[in-house]
């Protein structure tokens, strides 16, 4: 649990670190829509190879992205097994009794395993090659449009900014108070299944008291530095975009456009 990566911000110096966030952000959603399009095993290999080389460039070690995917690994087991018995489709591969796997099966779970895997190295990037506070006022500018039919785009960007920063604080909690209670005897591995599940209880009420006092703790700092939610403030940090950026949209958007042509002609 301890390494759980997402929303974790890797403090370097790179070009992917210095480019704007709206341009990254847009760039990820992108990225995102070309992941869902019908090119096949082709196209998302051409999507890994420039997801691969902006990590590269990220300086972002291969495995923080692998640590980040472990978590998705009771979901593709789930997914195996839902289209194990769902998809009767390719060659049959095996049959024990009532269980009969076929190769479309497999096939099928893999190709939403590479679709995930792409999504969260996508994502990843974004996060760790992002500061909090940048990616706050860079959804926060993005959502500026929205501000005519009276949606809070700035409040929603703190909401959001502040989820991905609690990510890592709720995990750092966790493993305080489960080596606390390892240490007065609680055991979070051995015993029956009853025991499991009260293990996990004892665990979950002082968790939800150490977030809500977080919150509380975080509500009270931002009064006191006088912040009023839909007031107008400044900005000690304007965002601009430079040569890079533009770089970057250019080459999502042509990499978009080619998966589209590519998933039509395919």
């Amino acid at each position: 649990m301890n390494r759980l990566v997402f929303g974790r911000y890797l403090p370097l110096d790179t070009p992917i670190h210095r480019l704007d966030p709206r341009a990254k952000i847009i760039a990820m959603l992108i990225m995102l829509v070309a992941i869902f399009l019908p090119t096949g095993y082709g196209g998302y290999i051409v999507l890994g190879l420039f997801i691969l080389g902006t990590l590269l460039l990220a300086k972002m070690p291969f495995k923080f992205v692998i640590s980040a995917f472990k978590p998705m690994t009771f979901m593709i087991i789930f997914l195996l097994i839902i289209n194990i018995f769902s998809i009767k489709e390719g060659r049959l591969l095996l049959a024990y009794g009532f269980l009969e796997i076929y190769s479309g099966a497999l096939l099928q779970t893999f190709y939403i395993v590479v679709r995930l895997f792409l999504m969260i190295m996508v994502t990843t990037c974004l996060t760790a090659t992002t500061k909090p506070l940048d990616l706050t006022l860079g959804i926060e500018y993005l959502l500026k449009p929205l501000k005519r039919f009276k949606v809070p785009a700035h409040e929603i960007a703190m909401m959001i900014s502040i989820a991905l920063r609690f990510i890592p604080l709720i995990i750092e909690e966790t493993m305080r108070i489960m080596n606390a209670q390892k240490s007065r005897g609680v055991d979070y591995e051995e015993g029956k299944l009853k025991d499991k599940i009260m293990a996990i209880l004892s665990l979950i009420v002082p968790l939800f008291a150490v977030a809500f006092q977080r919150a509380d703790d975080l509500a009270n700092a931002m009064e006191a530095r006088g912040y009023i939610p839909g007031h107008e403030r400044t900005r000690y940090k304007v965002l601009k975009y430079h040569s890079g950026d533009y770089i970057l949209l250019t080459i999502a958007s042509l990499l978009l456009g080619s998966m589209i042509v590519w998933s039509i002609v395919l």
